[in-house]
């Protein structure tokens, strides 16, 4: 038994080697530039690193349109969220099919060459509507579409960097790694967690639940471009690694970051967050409540619903669906409502405010709740932001 394809059946590489690296350098000067937003940014070291495999560019308007209106690629394979390269319509005319663009990042350094084969209007009405299932620009995904440019650039790119000033380097593992990685430990079947919190006692108990079905666990929190309120990725690590070392088998875990933005398109997202993995070589993927949503936008177990309209024979990476979870005071544990029958009074369970109001206060929730290692990190981070 080997490790899972990568979706598509190849893993994309679309970083250059080094002399053809400053050939394409060098020719940059020639074509129109694109300064790249920061979600634009984490997507182009998706696409060259292969986690966004088969993905080779950013997408063409028959793509843009069979992704948002049918969740697949024109070929039939699965895909939920349009991975896009947008102008504004002033500058569009700098830009034609079959021509190049200069992609650069915001300081203005050449990180790649767009190889043009589709310019289209973005139809931002429906890529809010059937993707982040509303219009409401108080959602961040939806506000994020429609701040940006009115006119989509799709095609392949040759990445000559793709980001000159990487974090969490020791963690940033491509897909090409990790399945190394995996091969090395003698791993078949590994379960990826997507988080961009910190572990709290209930996610610690479902990634150990599904460990307890897979060869190993991936903690693979998202890093890329997140909501202004949410707690920084270098705390989030600081987290993953005390929890790990104190309270995980550590021949059966791994931490590696995934450079992605953050969309909060919920039931989609969660789509796409499970291709990507499996692009990283995982077989299993924890799918929580409410994974990858935001506010009051989606039902609460609508990112598990969705997977039941996806060809699963095409899919292949396993949802496993868990419900809420939570510390049961007359189990003496945590459980779910698949496993406890007690009176809700019995449960330990703290709103988001609530613990942020503790932490602030420099006072510990519950063990029950939060490992005390990981909330001493928070409270000294709240200490030190406040």
């Amino acid at each position: 038994m080997s490790l899972i394809e990568p979706h598509g059946g190849k893993l994309v590489n679309r970083i250059v080697e080094a002399d053809k690296g400053k050939a394409l350098l060098a020719e940059a000067r020639a074509f129109p530039t694109i300064k790249l937003s920061e979600r634009e940014q984490c997507d182009l070291e998706m696409i060259a690193i292969g986690a966004f495999s088969p993905l080779t560019g950013f997408v063409t308007e028959e793509e843009f349109y069979t992704i948002c209106n049918d969740i697949k690629l024109p070929n039939g394979l699965p895909w939920s969220v349009p991975i896009t390269c947008v102008v504004k319509s002033a500058d569009a005319d700098k830009f034609h099919v079959g021509g190049k663009a200069t992609l650069l990042d915001d300081q203005g350094k050449v990180l790649a060459i767009l190889n043009i084969t589709s310019k289209y209007s973005r139809n931002k009405d429906l890529e809010a509507q059937n993707v982040y299932k509303t219009m409401d620009k108080a959602h961040p995904g939806v506000a994020m579409v429609y701040d940006e440019g009115d006119v989509c650039l799709g095609g392949p790119i040759d990445v000559i960097c793709a980001n000159y000033e990487p974090d969490f380097t020791e963690y940033r593992l491509t897909p090409a790694q990790t399945r190394a990685m995996f091969e090395e430990k003698g791993w078949q079947t590994i379960v990826a967690f997507q988080t961009r919190n910190p572990i709290h006692r209930a996610h610690e108990y479902i990634t150990k639940v599904a460990l307890e079905t897979c060869d190993g666990l991936l903690i693979h929190p998202l890093v890329g471009k997140t909501k202004s309120d949410d707690i920084p990725a270098d705390v989030r690590m600081k987290c993953y690694d005390v929890l790990m070392k104190n309270y995980y088998q550590p021949s059966r875990v791994a931490l590696s970051v995934m450079p992605s933005a953050m969309r909060y398109a919920g039931p989609r997202e969660a789509i796409l967050h499970a291709i990507i993995r499996k692009n990283y070589g995982c077989s299993h993927f924890i799918v929580g409540r409410d994974h990858a949503g935001v506010g009051s936008y989606y039902g609460t177990y609508d990112a598990q619903k969705i997977f039941d309209q996806i060809d699963q024979k095409l899919l292949k990476i396993v949802p496993m669906k868990f419900e809420h979870s939570f510390y049961c005071k007359a189990c003496g544990g945590m459980a779910t409502a698949k496993t406890c029958g007690h009176d809700k009074s019995n449960y330990v369970f703290l709103s988001g405010t609530k613990v942020r109001e503790m932490l602030c206060a420099g006072q510990l929730p519950p063990a029950e709740f939060s490992r005390p290692e990981v909330a001493q990190i928070l409270i000294e981070s709240y200490r030190h932001a406040h």
